[in-house]
């Protein structure tokens, strides 16, 4: 193990999740990062945590649900972690494991690379920039996305609460990504019209060839421009039926250690950043549940809250 990733380990189990000796752990992984996986077991396990790995089949979209006992697991946990490659952070066991009191740090699409790297940034930045930025998501009544490439849309976000992803998973039922870094909200649902143009990645399908003009109508994507959007628009349906192209999410990316990679687990980390989801809501404070929710970055978004400016360009607002 290199040093920066046992340092990004120990960061998880001991600093963000402050695991205490005796707890439950729940390590849930698939045959492809069951290296990390052990190293997060191994990890728990010397801090005097009881700790199980689980190793799953791959499921066939972000939000689908876990196996039926992988799920009774995690409502029996003090600690669930998910290195997975789709992610279980927008599923029903997750929101029960939630409501049972487990800390859950989803990781869909971490490598070891990355927790190395992205888990190096200024945590005490990172959450002070989180919580400033969910305060006036929270306060906010309607949101606008623009760039200039054209995008132009529009959401509401009256009575919605804001979420704050900065790694602080050490109070029963606390829930977030690792690596972590963004401040998010569920949009009022029908509430999205006008256009965005994803420049950045798409869950799903990576880094784009080109940029993707998305159309939004009543709070649903409506269209998704050239073979990207049409794959995007695929998977929606596939896991969702009229439901999945709800907007779902909106998200600003608040870690200066994240870069653009093409892995949508680190884009919409970006400082400045701003991804948009579609899908499942009900997780983060929405109504809608669907095996689906797909994450759109755009690098260099200008963002105004009831006309206020928080990002302008991609750089957040002083």
């Amino acid at each position: 193990m290199s040093e920066a990733l046992d340092r990004a380990v120990s960061t998880v189990i001991r600093e963000c999740l402050e695991l205490e000796p005796g707890e439950e752990v729940l390590v849930i992984c698939n045959p492809i990062t069951e290296g990390l996986g052990a190293l997060l077991r191994i990890n728990a396990q010397g801090e005097g945590g009881d700790a199980t790995l689980a190793v799953i089949s791959e499921r066939d979209s972000h939000a689908a649900e876990p196996p039926a006992p992988v799920a009774a697991a995690m409502i029996a946990a003090d600690i669930v972690l998910a290195p997975t490659i789709q992610s279980i952070s927008h599923t029903e066991a997750r929101k029960a494991a939630s409501e049972a009191g487990a800390r859950v740090a989803s990781m869909p699409g971490v490598t070891e690379e990355m927790l190395a790297r992205v888990m190096g940034a200024d945590m005490k930045m990172l959450r002070k920039r989180g919580n400033q930025l969910a305060r006036v998501l929270g306060a906010g009544a309607e949101a606008r996305i623009t760039c200039a490439r054209g995008s132009d849309l529009r959401m509401g976000l009256e009575d919605r609460t804001a979420i704050v992803d900065a790694g602080m998973l050490n109070k029963r039922g606390a829930f977030g990504n690792i690596p972590c870094g963004e401040a998010f909200i569920a949009p009022v649902e029908g509430t999205g019209e006008g256009r965005l143009v994803v420049d950045g990645s798409i869950a799903g399908i990576g880094k784009l060839a080109e940029p993707v003009e998305l159309t939004l109508d009543e709070g649903h994507l409506t269209d998704a421009s050239g073979s990207d959007g049409a794959r995007l628009m695929s998977m929606l349906d596939d896991g969702g039926g009229p439901e999945g192209t709800n907007l779902a999410e909106l998200g600003i990316g608040t870690n200066e250690a994240a870069t653009f990679t093409g892995s949508n687990l680190e884009d919409e980390k970006i400082l400045g950043s701003a991804h948009v989801a579609f899908g499942a809501s009900a997780a983060i404070g929405g109504t809608v549940q669907v095996e689906v929710h797909l994450d759109c970055v755009i690098l260099e978004p200008t963002i105004e809250i009831d006309g206020v400016t928080v990002v302008h360009a991609g750089k957040l607002a002083a």
